[in-house]
Parts: structure tokens; sequence; C-alpha cells
């Protein structure tokens, strides 16, 4: 049987320097061991700990968790969002995905400017070193190759909520579809472990996001995204605006502006406001929202465009087993979710930096990274002036199924499904939460991943002109 260990020396003390709000958290050095069918007992809450399970966190107990959050996450549970602490459980792979793991990744590695090479599928690094230098650009293509869908995946109905400063609802963008397919990494859904597109198109992935459906006033629009395997190739990315019935290509910097807030609908959100679709020549709609495309499911911008530090590893609180799916919206809840599971995890911290001259409305975003699952829990956000801007909460449900009611997209084992993500301006109050899918619709298989639910020819440009003549 395959084994391998990974040696986690945790100095959270280190981290200090960057984010000052995790001094307390402690300093540990744990080692765990996973085979193909077992792993060791999981690192949860205990005895040492400044909380307990079964305890709810709030505004009046809040400084119990400091040492266990990002600076941003925590000064959401100063403003009232609420915790559940649970106790901690393990995250298994896929069966396929834990065994294209074994066979391909000894022949993976790093180039001197942080380029992979040698992948085929599954974890390209199982075995990290903490003292090894090019340990940050590993944890970075784990997580770009993460076991939660190798292959494809389709949300339907995807809901992005934004509330003002006085937690009133402004605005609700309502989606079809949010779809990606890989050519690269496949290992349940033929053809694997590529797809021959890769070699004729050079892509190694496709995602989309339309069409829009609510508010009316932005119907039919959306944009889908093209990233390349040669990891110098600028992302291609094409919107479709209705009002002028056209597709036209992005920059990779507008993608770190607001959903919405490209130059195509209007003009560019940005700021340390939520984004607004304005100006130009046509009636042009106006939509709130703070969620940029980069920042989708944690971070989602071409890794290219960043240089990455290592800050540390170290015991924190993250949801990675939600409770319900849908989520559920909770209005008196400072996050607009309603209190979630929180449990121990052993996560990396990796900072990520604009490369200069790349022109990012987010120059630098610290990644919290789940090292079972290889998910982003959270993120935080900072602008050009070093000053903490925004902070991102991902919730991941981990089950058979989308929906416990589901009958169609029901799996032999148990994956990965994010339910949730807020985003909050620190700065102005503003947050949005991505409901996935959205808590209001009445489908009940929401999460379609690796069934072939979408295939290359579903992001053809074309085809959001087609999606916007049918809805």
């Amino acid at each position: 049987m395959y084994r391998w260990k990974l040696f986690q020396t945790i100095a959270v003390l280190g981290l200090t320097a960057i984010f000052p709000l995790a001094a307390n958290a402690q300093t540990v050095t744990r080692t765990t061991t996973r085979t193909t069918t077992t792993t060791t007992q999981v690192d949860t809450v205990n005895e040492r700990d400044s909380i307990r399970a079964g305890e709810v966190i709030g505004q009046n107990n809040y400084t119990a968790v400091q040492a266990y959050l990002s600076p941003g996450n925590y000064e959401l549970v100063q403003h009232g969002m609420q915790m559940r602490i649970v106790p901690s459980a393990h995250l298994d792979w896929p069966p396929p995905y834990r065994t294209a793991t074994e066979k391909y990744s000894p022949q993976c590695s790093l180039g001197a400017d942080g380029d992979l090479h040698g992948y085929v599928a599954g974890l390209p690094f199982p075995l990290l070193d903490p003292n090894d230098p090019q340990i940050a650009n590993k944890v970075i293509w784990n997580f770009e190759n993460r076991p939660m869908f190798s292959d494809d995946a389709d949300l339907r109905y995807p809901e992005f909520d934004t509330y003002g400063p006085d937690g009133r609802m402004i605005d609700r963008l309502l989606v079809l579809n949010m779809a990606l397919y890989n050519n690269v990494g496949r290992v349940e859904v033929p053809p694997t472990p590529t797809d021959p597109d890769a070699l004729a198109s050079g892509i190694r992935s496709r995602f989309g996001l339309f069409p829009y459906i609510s508010p009316s006033t932005l119907n039919g629009f959306g944009f889908v995204r093209y990233r390349y395997i040669d990891t110098h190739k600028p992302d291609d990315i094409w919107s479709y605006d209705r009002y002028t019935r056209r597709v036209r290509r992005e920059t990779e910097s507008t993608q770190s502006d607001p959903i919405s807030a490209s130059p195509a609908f209007g003009g560019v959100g940005g700021g340390n406001s939520p984004g607004g679709v304005n100006g130009g020549g046509s009636p042009q709609p106006t939509l709130a929202n703070n969620v940029d495309p980069d920042s989708l499911f944690g971070f989602s911008a071409n890794p290219s465009e960043y240089t990455y530090q290592y800050l540390g590893e170290g015991r924190m609180l993250a949801v990675v087993h939600a409770d319900r799916s849908p989520e559920t919206a909770c209005p008196d809840d400072a996050s607009h979710v309603c209190a979630e599971n929180w449990e121990m995890r052993h996560l990396y911290v990796i900072q990520a930096d604009a490369k200069q001259g790349e022109n990012l409305e987010i120059p630098r975003r610290v990644l919290y990274i789940d090292s079972e699952g290889w998910f982003v829990t959270a993120s935080d956000q900072y602008d050009s002036q070093g000053i903490l801007w925004k902070t991102l909460v991902n919730y991941v449900a981990y089950s058979d199924r989308s929906e416990p009611d589901a009958r169609v997209a029901v799996y032999p084992y148990r994956r990965f499904f994010p339910v949730a993500m807020i985003d909050k301006n620190l700065l102005d109050g503003y947050d949005t939460v991505a409901f996935m899918p959205s808590p209001t619709s009445s489908a009940r298989n929401s999460w379609y991943v690796n069934m072939a639910a979408v295939d290359n020819s579903f992001f053809n440009s074309r085809k959001l002109e087609i999606a916007e003549n049918e809805h």
C-alpha cells in the first residue's frame, strides 16, 4: 500500500508580523500519516484550547476564538457572526483521485519559476516539508488540483445577495449555471486522465457563470473563462452584454473587480465599495456586489499573476462539515448565514502578492488552505496601502449528495460541496453572500460533480448568446 507522511511543524508565532491577531495560537509539532484506507486520529478541540466542543461563539465570548481565526474572520465574529464549535472529523478523497495521486505524484516537480512539471492527475505534492523553499508554490498547486472538482462540475442556481451596512439586503443576483470543465487531471469521467482537447487547444480548464436570471435588468448577462496549460499565457475571458448583443473579450485584471462591474457591463467597480454597473452609451443596469471572479471558491485567479510566500501552518477553525445544504440565510446573524459547525483544522497560510504590472484591484490575498481537502477555508484581502480590506469565509459540506433529498446528484462516496461564501468589506460594511445553491431554489439536485453534466462545448462564447435567448 502507498503511504506517506506529512511532517508539519507549526510556528504560528512566526506569523505575527503579517497578522498579529494570530499571536496567541499554540505552537505545535504534528505528524499526520495517511494511507489509502486509514488515517490517524484527527486533531480536534482539546482541553488545552480556549474553546470547547458544543460551545456557541458570538459577541459575548468572541475573544475565545481569536487565536484560531484570520484577522478578518475574527472581525466578523466581533460584529456578531455566530459559530458552533464541533469535534473535528477527517475528510477522505474520492477513491479515483487517491489512486491517481499514488500513481502520478512521484513524477511531479517545480521549475525554478514555480511552474508545475510532470503533472497528470491527483494531488501533485502529497508530501510537504515546511523547510522547502518552494512549499508555498506547492501548496498553491495542490489547491489548483484539489480533489473537490477533478473532472467537471455544474452548480444550478447560485445566488449572490448583497447587504448594506445596516444589514438590509440591497441586491440579489441569481444565475442559472456556475460550471467548470478540466481538460487535465481527470480521474472519473472519460476521457481520462487528459481530454484530447488539451493538446488541440492548449486549454487546461474552462469556467462559466451564465446566464444571469435576475435582476431582470441583468437577465442574459454572463461570462466564460479559459485557463491555459502554459501558465504564462493569460486567461481568455469573454462576457456577454444583452443590451449591445455582443460578446466582448475582457482582460485578466478585470477579474478582481466585482462581478457585473467589468467594462463590458458599462464600467468598472472598485475601490472600497461594492461594484456597480453604470455609464455607457446604452441603458446599463446597476448591481451592488462585493464578489469578484478571482475570489470564487476562495481563490480563482490565474496563479501566474501572483508570487507566493509561506507564512506558516497551524490549528485554526473552519467550516468543512457544514450542517446544511442549501445553506440557510439568517437576517439576525451578522454574516447573514445561520450559525454553522466550525471545527479545528490544520491549515496552510499562504500570502499571494500580485506581480508588478498586473494592475489587480486586490493586490494581496492571504489564503487559508485545508491540509486534507486542499480548498480555501478563508481569505483576507488587502488594498494597495496594505490595509485589511475584505475577508472571505467558505462553508463546505462533505456528503454523498448535494442535498439531503437529492435524487440525481448522488454519489458512491462523499464529496466536497461549497454551500456558501461570505465576502465582507470591513471598511464600508457592505457584504455579499454567495449561496451555492440558492436557498429559495426549488431544485434539489444542485451540484453535479464529475457527472459529465457539462463538456467543453458548454463554454463556447457563442453559448453565451444562446443562453440569453433561451432565458
